[in-house]
């Protein structure tokens, strides 16, 4: 079975609306209000080295089609197969972008054979998946920002504990936490 791992940008608060850009009014928050610091997106690498797969929900996927293609840092992703969790959306024009329509056929692409799973951004989708009990793993880069409001990762409806099994904290704030979910 393939693992599904969230991964997200938050802040303190439990937010991830907008973190590099969007409709939230403090948008890109993770490049406006904390320095870079180039270690800390060592896990994005390793998360495109380590997956075969993306998963979306309709939102991010309308958000990134059409600016991820364009960049060279995304050339992995733009390659590998894309799947975007949608009951409205019907012709998919990213590349190698495959619609399913329901998390039973989430469900059934992890039993499939292959590499890990990446739900980027889609928060929706991740509670959706968090509730489903699909969800294997998170890799959260934690910003030392709180945004008050704003869509979060966590809903409240999510239940069962999460293991830590990596952590890092860098010279911004900013603390990398990588959590199982225990079964």
């Amino acid at each position: 079975m393939r693992t599904l791992i969230v991964t997200e940008f938050i802040t303190l608060d439990g937010i991830v609306d907008s973190p590099g850009g969007g409709d939230h009014p403090r948008a890109g928050w993770t490049f406006t209000e904390v320095p870079h610091v180039e270690e800390m997106y060592e896990i994005k690498g390793r998360e495109q080295d380590e997956a075969d797969a993306l998963l979306l929900g309709r939102v991010s996927y309308d958000e990134f089609a059409p600016v991820w293609p364009t960049m060279d840092e995304f050339a992995e992703y733009n390659a590998m197969p894309k799947y975007v969790v949608s009951t409205t959306l019907t012709d998919p024009e990213w590349n190698n972008t495959t619609v399913l329509r329901s998390l039973d056929e989430v469900a059934a692409l992890k039993q499939a054979d292959g590499a890990n799973i990446l739900v980027h951004a889609s928060p929706t989708l991740a509670q959706g998946l968090a509730e489903a009990g699909l969800v294997d793993r998170y890799h959260l880069l934690v910003f030392p920002v709180a945004l008050g409001e704003g869509k979060r990762l966590f809903n409240g409806r999510e239940q069962g504990s999460l293991k830590l099994v990596e952590h890092e904290a860098y010279s911004n704030g900013v603390v990398k936490q990588v959590f199982d979910v225990v079964r």
